[in-house]
């Protein structure tokens, strides 16, 4: 199940996933990790939760450069992503890989704020309990603004993307 890092769009794999285990040696029914983590693609998109992705009492570590921060809670975790990332994005590529307890995702963001763009690379570590994330550790590169992206393009030769 593990995959290459694509273009989020590609993935049409969710539907036939298996059920992801959860605590304890249950398992989360038909909702799968390929479902769960299209799901958390378009909480990042959007930065509206849909329906059932995150358990009600969700608890979230972020870490950014030099700093951590964490949230309990739906409300929460929401304020938490909203104030880091205000405006919608897209995610052009991730890869999903399953861990015993639920998955962890790579992925890249883009998204336009206050007339810039901006980029960014995280890793996720979610843990699935009853169909749904009980707890996602979240590590981030930080936010790349366009002169960053622009440094990185003419210091940097990438061998893959």
């Amino acid at each position: 199940m593990t995959r290459t890092m694509a273009p989020a769009a590609a993935s049409n794999a969710a539907s036939t996933a298996p059920a992801v285990p959860a605590a304890g040696g249950r398992t989360s029914g038909p909702r799968g990790r390929e479902a769960l983590a299209d799901l958390l693609v378009t909480f990042l998109e959007t930065g509206s939760p849909p329906a059932g992705l995150f358990r009600p009492d969700v608890f979230c570590d972020l870490t950014v450069p030099q700093w951590r921060l964490q949230s309990e809670g739906l409300p929460g975790l929401v304020a938490l992503r909203r104030a880091g990332h205000p405006a919608p994005g897209v995610v052009p590529r991730r890869r999903v890989d399953p861990t015993p307890a639920g998955f962890v995702i790579e992925l890249e963001e883009r998204w336009e704020q206050d007339g810039q763009s901006w980029y960014c690379r995280e890793l996720m570590r979610a843990d699935v309990e009853d169909g749904m994330i009980a707890r996602i550790s979240v590590y981030c590169t930080g936010d790349w603004d366009a002169e960053q992206q622009r440094r990185h393009g003419q210091e940097v030769v990438l061998l893959r993307p």
